[in-house]
């Protein structure tokens, strides 16, 4: 069976999902708070990788940066912040229209719910960073959601 990695056109339709998704959280006057304080100039590319691994693609992203401790701190100690979670969102999903990646209504659905998933658990940590357990694996996700 085609991953969602496969569906989503690999990692060109990573790329662009990525740039896609930053371009509309940039224009966004409360998502982009969370980059005022600058980004990683590649963050783009990171953001593509790691979203490849997670859907079913190359193990680029974790051979490279780290595992999913890593990406976790680097979202957490940030207070909560459920406005900006649901806004980053709908620019994820507005971000599946812009790259055409909405067409198909399977692949639309199972990506939307990835992402709102992915984004409650980058949020888990609001107090610090420090509170992020060890030892944590970058997620995989299928047609069926998470794979445990």
């Amino acid at each position: 069976m085609q991953t969602i990695y496969e569906a989503a056109g690999a990692m060109d339709g990573m790329r662009r999902l990525a740039d896609a998704w930053h371009r509309r959280v940039m224009e966004d006057a409360v998502v982009s708070h969370a980059f005022s304080h600058g980004f990683h100039p590649h963050h783009t590319e990171r953001l593509a990788a790691y979203w490849a691994e997670v859907l079913g693609g190359p193990t680029a992203f974790s051979q490279a940066y780290g595992d999913e401790t890593a990406v976790v701190r680097m979202h957490s100690g940030n207070g909560e912040h459920d406005e900006m979670d649901t806004r980053a969102i709908a620019c994820f999903d507005q971000a599946l229209a812009d790259t055409g990646l909405a067409a198909d209504p399977r692949l639309r659905q199972v990506l939307h719910d990835y992402f709102a998933w992915a984004t409650a658990a980058m949020a888990r940590y609001p107090r610090s960073p420090d509170d992020v357990p060890g030892g944590m694996t970058i997620p995989r996700w299928s047609w069926d959601g998470l794979v445990e």
